[in-house]
């Protein structure tokens, strides 16, 4: 069964910003696919399971960047 969670993130403003928050995101156990809204800072992740907050805020600040929520 699997779970979306929407999430946002402060401090992108282009392509190559939401590809680094992805592909960080992305690494988390369990997570099947990340999209990415640049323009409202909207992060949509599908897991496997319910994530946990404190994994997500860490992947977005490895990119660099701010996990609001």
């Amino acid at each position: 069964m699997s779970t979306t969670s929407t999430w946002t993130v402060t401090g992108m403003t282009c392509g190559h910003c939401a590809a680094s928050v992805k592909e960080e995101i992305s690494e988390i156990p369990g997570v099947e696919s990340v999209d990415v809204v640049v323009e409202t800072g909207q992060v949509t992740v599908a897991s496997a399971a319910e994530l946990d907050a404190s994994a997500v805020r860490a992947a977005v600040e490895e990119a660099g960047y701010v996990l609001v929520r």
